[in-house]
């Protein structure tokens, strides 16, 4: 046994064996830095996700490399290796036809670009911050802190909203005040509080839209843009001082309630307070 192990190490095979594993060894060591360095070359120039796209390629293509070298170190042909290569990969298309629809539409999403890494968009129900754009799918973290993977194939064929697009966002607000108050008051407490407000933009202005009379209020929509970064804090902030504004003034915000009406001449119903002993009065001793 022992005389083998030796004729082997000193058979040139080993010496095969050994520069193979060598230079498959460096190809993985180096394949990290070699593509970190090349996408820093084209930072200027590319996306995030272009740069994340040029990293992985650069990896693989050093890593496949690597290993073709190695498999000819051993005497494997290339020709050969290149026509196992694509049986391999028609073998592989058959059984995995879903990955291949995913791939295409991987290659469409970065074609197009209709997000980018850092952006939030909604999915469906699912809303989260973009963390990657594979080739394969699109990883998203919900506001929760969950990781959610979707298939590039499901976001082709979805409707995508990017919330974080345009460098403007506008608040519409939804609000109800009682029939009996003055329309121009309110009007002018809605634009005051805006003004008030630093991080309401003046341009474009805010926007006041009377939608109908309600069941119980009379419906208004008041709008506001603030820059995209500004929108939960102004969100949060313009209700409370709405609500303070109306206050001080009087105006009411009425909660919903129903008037019985039963004809065109009606009484109002009698309504009469009866003592609980009256109702049920304690028998004569």
């Amino acid at each position: 046994m022992i005389e083998t192990v030796t004729d082997f190490f000193q058979s040139e095979q080993s010496f095969l064996v050994i520069r193979a594993v060598v230079i498959l060894v460096i190809g993985l060591v180096l394949a990290r830095p070699i593509s970190i360095t090349i996408a820093r070359l084209f930072l200027k120039y590319v996306t995030p996700q272009q740069d994340m796209l040029i990293r992985r390629v650069t990896d693989y293509l050093i890593i496949v490399l690597s290993v073709v070298s190695g498999l000819k170190e051993l005497g494997f042909q290339l020709s050969v290796l290149l026509g196992a290569a694509g049986i391999l990969t028609v073998a592989a298309g058959f059984a995995a036809q879903t990955s291949a629809s995913n791939l295409i539409s991987g290659l469409f999403l970065i074609a197009e670009r209709p997000f980018s890494v850092g952006d939030i968009i909604t999915v469906g129900g699912t809303t989260g911050e973009v963390l990657s754009i594979d080739l394969l799918s699109v990883k998203l973290r919900k506001f929760d802190n969950l990781f959610v993977r979707i298939p590039n194939e499901t976001l082709v064929k979805s409707e995508i909203t990017n919330i974080t697009h345009f460098p403007l966002r506008r608040i519409d607000l939804t609000l109800g005040v009682a029939y009996k108050e003055d329309l121009g008051q309110v009007r002018e407490i809605l634009f005051e509080m805006a003004d008030r407000n630093p991080l309401c933009l003046e341009e474009p202005p805010p926007l006041y839209i009377l939608q109908g009379f309600g069941d119980s209020a009379i419906n208004i929509q008041f709008s506001v843009w603030v820059a995209r970064e500004n929108f939960l804090e102004v969100r949060n902030g313009i209700q409370n001082d709405i609500k303070t504004g109306f206050d001080a003034k009087g105006i009411e915000i009425p909660f919903p309630h129903r008037t019985l009406y039963a004809g065109s001449v009606t009484d109002p119903f009698p309504v009469r307070v009866v003592d609980n002993n009256e109702r049920h009065p304690e028998p004569p001793e």
